[in-house]
């Protein structure tokens, strides 16, 4: 999954940079059109790749605020209130 993405950002990058070339050398609409597809592929199938990858085999109650997580937040911080520096 690591290459796919990689493999995907380096072409995405190649697009944009090759659309822009060719929208400096003249022909503008072949350029647009190459820099469009680079920016669909990112958004629409890059980001959507690299979210599930980021976030497989996680455990989403870690990161939403329920009141245990609050206690532990507090219990953390008197904890380091405490301890001098």
């Amino acid at each position: 999954m690591k290459y796919i993405i990689r493999i995907l950002f380096i072409t995405i990058i190649t697009l944009v940079c090759v659309g822009y070339y060719f929208k400096n050398s003249g022909d503008h609409a072949f350029g647009d059109k190459l820099v469009g597809i680079g920016i669909l592929v990112a958004s629409f199938i890059l980001m959507p790749i690299f979210i599930y990858h980021r976030w497989k085999n996680k455990k989403v109650k870690d990161y939403m605020l329920t009141e245990e997580n609050l206690r532990k937040m507090r219990d953390y911080g008197k904890k380091n209130e405490s301890k001098p520096q």
